[in-house]
């Protein structure tokens, strides 16, 4: 099978260990990780062949992240070199009541300084059938809007299926900047993701009778977004996913999938959570992973649910299960019992 590429921005993340607040223990864990970055490394670990493209600097901690996507398997050789520095993030995680918090530091980052040049993706997308981008990578500015346009282009003119999930983040742009933008981009989609805070903070698609806030969420507003959505822009399936935050640490999690005629529910999973963030992108890749392997909607959008479900009891934005491991809970063994 053909490899799939994604395409965005990988980033030093900074956290207090366990469930500290910043500086409460004069010191920060460092890892890595980037939506993008952490659909490669989800397909990686199914055995998918992936390709992750970025621009990065070229100093330690550059090559580091490199580094650590070659260690999942994931392939490197897309990755332009330049540029001073590596977009960080700093994250303090939620507990209960306590939301979790997101600190952004990756203004001038080596990737919002990329220009069209940097890029033949003619060359990058050879024996590829599939490209993932976000919503992020254009939102950090600079000439991305267009590289990420001619990305797409470039994908659709050589047969590749495009996703793009909507990763709306207020911090980067504003909503009409984003709303503009992706209207472009999605039009260049065959799967695209979004959750109901996506979809209304970029195109002004609520989902009705629902309140995220209250822990409130009705089905049938979520199957009419997918509707919006699909109808706005052509694609092929529109994916969602339904988070009811009961609290930080206890979340409900399901998936939608709507191909235009039928709308797919997955079951829906009781997390108690260890680390939220990649959540939605462990979504995505096993969405992508199950529809490359010709499933059909139902299958594709449990298999993700599972996947992302799982994802969010392990540290760190990188999914580290297998496809064995999303199959088992597929089946029904959510019981956390010590497997010997």
């Amino acid at each position: 099978m053909r490899k799939v590429v994604t395409f965005g921005e990988i980033m030093l993340r900074l956290s207090p260990g366990g469930h500290y607040r910043f500086l409460q223990n004069g010191s920060f864990e460092a890892t890595f990780g980037g939506a993008e970055a952490n659909v490669a490394v989800s397909l990686a670990n199914f055995g998918v062949e992936t390709s992750f493209v970025t621009r990065l600097p070229d100093h330690a901690i550059g090559r580091g992240a490199a580094q650590a996507l070659r260690a999942f398997g994931v392939d490197t050789s897309g990755i332009v070199y330049g540029g001073e520095r590596i977009g960080v993030y700093y994250l303090e995680k939620g507990a209960g009541e306590r939301g979790s918090v997101c600190i952004y530091d990756r203004k001038h980052s080596a990737i919002s300084e990329a220009t069209p040049d940097d890029f033949d993706w003619d060359a990058i997308f050879q024996d590829a059938d599939w490209f993932h981008f976000t919503g992020i990578t254009p939102a950090l500015g600079g000439y991305l809007p267009e590289i990420c346009e001619v990305a797409c282009k470039a994908a659709k003119r050589l047969g590749l299926t495009v996703s793009c999930d909507l990763n709306y983040r207020s911090k980067l742009w504003t909503r009409e900047q984003a709303g503009a933008v992706m209207d472009r981009l999605c039009r260049c989609t065959d799967v695209l993701f979004a959750n109901e805070e996506d979809a209304l903070r970029v195109f002004g698609i609520a989902a009705a009778d629902s309140d995220v806030t209250a822990g409130k969420l009705d089905k049938s507003g979520y199957m009419s977004v997918a509707r919006q959505l699909r109808d706005r822009f052509g694609c092929g399936k529109v994916a969602i996913t339904l988070r009811t935050s009961l609290s930080a640490s206890d979340n409900l999690w399901q998936g939608l999938v709507f191909d235009g005629e039928e709308f797919a529910f997955s079951r829906e999973h009781s997390i108690r959570i260890v680390d939220r963030v990649g959540g939605g992108d462990s979504f995505a890749a096993g969405l992508i992973y199950a529809l490359r392997k010709q499933t059909d909607a139902q299958y594709a959008v449990e298999f993700a649910a599972a996947a992302s479900a799982f994802a969010q009891t392990i540290e760190g934005d990188f999914n580290r299960v297998t496809e064995d491991e999303v199959l088992r809970l597929m089946r029904g063994d959510a019981s956390g019992r010590v497997r010997r």
